[in-house]
């Protein structure tokens, strides 16, 4: 039970071994003690509603943390309680039920619907979201961002020469090796179609996209995964770059922007192989996508 200004007053046994803490420790305190952050926002609306009185109960999903440090996600159903002569508002009843079990299963299975099966990689779906999404970003903050494609030298003699086997442990090493290059957590590396991989940067500048790029490259190469087919002058496997960058003050009028840095950054990578092969093209910041 808490107050109308969501002031603790009483919690039950059960919500006690739930959450960990005692009814002393809880009593008395407001959700900022025991919900996380970015889910206040969430509770402070239901309070709303419920003051309002356009509704007597509502339920919503929290994440609330517990004694030992970890959280646990609460289905939670708000119901408001009135005096029974005077209708005055009295408090709010919360009936907790712990559902981070079936929580952690659903974003499990979310995971896996957006990850490539065989290099862990983000795949072709949220490839496609993310790279919609960060371009509407940059529009609407007038920033800048940037993508890098590039392809496995010699793939198809790779796997001639090594088996298939042998081909998708190669695909996973790479991968492995452009995730550990990438480093922010806003960037994303999907796998884009066979042996390509796509890199999504947002927020950076063509200089950082470059040295990205090039982290790539030198990881890639630095397997010293063996592939005597590649004819990019290397004994070891190696890959051609296509890098490019788009600026919402050049490009914020164009809706198809995100196709265009698709096409211009596979002109990058062909012309990088064109060039010989294990090396980085990047497209040039003043000439049109």
């Amino acid at each position: 039970m808490v107050g109308l200004d969501l002031t603790m007053h009483y919690a039950s046994p059960s919500c006690q071994r739930i959450l960990g803490w005692t009814q002393e420790e809880m009593c008395g305190k407001g959700p900022d003690a025991f919900v996380l952050p970015e889910d206040i926002p969430t509770v402070v609306a239901v309070q709303e509603q419920l003051m309002s009185r356009t509704v007597d109960e509502m339920p919503t999903v929290v994440r609330m943390r517990k004694k030992d440090g970890a959280f646990a996600w609460m289905e939670i159903n708000a119901r408001i309680m009135k005096d029974k002569v005077s209708e005055e508002l009295r408090g709010i009843v919360l009936t907790l039920r712990d559902i981070t079990g079936s929580k952690m299963r659903e974003e499990a299975l979310e995971q896996l619907a957006f990850q490539d099966s065989l290099t862990g990689l983000g795949n072709r779906r949220i490839f496609d979201r993310t790279l919609e999404h960060e371009w509407g970003r940059t529009i609407r903050h007038g920033g800048v961002m940037s993508l890098i494609l590039l392809d496995v030298d010699c793939f198809k003699q790779f796997n001639d020469l090594y088996g298939h086997v042998s081909g998708d442990s190669c695909l996973q090493a790479v991968a492995a090796a452009v995730s550990k290059a990438i480093g922010r957590s806003t960037d994303l590396a999907a796998r884009y179609g066979g042996e390509e991989i796509a890199v999504i940067l947002p927020d950076t500048n063509p200089s950082g996209a470059l040295k990205v790029a090039e982290n790539i490259r030198a990881g890639i190469i630095s397997l010293h995964i063996p592939h005597s087919g590649n004819s990019a002058g290397q004994e070891w496997v190696t890959v051609s770059v296509g890098v490019v960058t788009a600026t919402a003050h050049l490009h914020g009028t164009l809706t198809d922007m995100p196709e265009k840095l698709l096409q211009a950054a596979d002109r990058s990578m062909y012309k990088a192989k064109h060039e010989g092969r294990n090396r980085i093209h990047q497209h040039p910041l003043s000439q049109s996508l």
